[in-house]
C-alpha cells in the first residue's frame, strides 16, 4: 500500500483550501455587483466586503503583494464612499 508523503498532502489540502475560497470570495463579489445593480444597498457592501476580505486572505496566503494591494485599495476605497456617502 501506498501513500502520500504528509507534506506534499498537506500541499494539496491547503491548495484546494485556497482554491475554494478565492472561488468563494469571486461568487460572493459577483454577489455583491448584483446587488449593486438592482440598488439593494448596504447588502451590496456587506457582499463586497466579504469577497474582499476573501481575496485578500488569499493574497496573504499565495504571498501575491499585487493581490493584496488590490484589495486594500478597495476596502480604502470603500471606506471613503460610506464616510462621504
Amino acid at each position: 500500500m501506498t501513500s502520500l508523503p504528509l507534506p506534499r498532502l498537506g500541499l494539496m489540502q491547503r491548495e484546494r483550501g485556497i482554491m475554494i475560497l478565492k472561488w468563494a470570495a469571486s461568487i460572493v463579489q459577483i454577489m455583491g455587483y448584483s446587488a449593486t445593480a438592482f440598488g439593494l444597498t448596504p447588502l451590496n457592501i456587506y457582499l463586497f466586503l466579504i469577497g474582499l476580505i476573501g481575496w485578500f486572505t488569499v493574497g496573504i496566503l499565495w504571498r501575491d503583494k499585487a493581490i493584496m494591494l488590490i484589495h486594500v485599495v478597495a476596502l480604502g476605497a470603500m471606506v471613503v464612499g460610506l464616510i462621504s456617502g
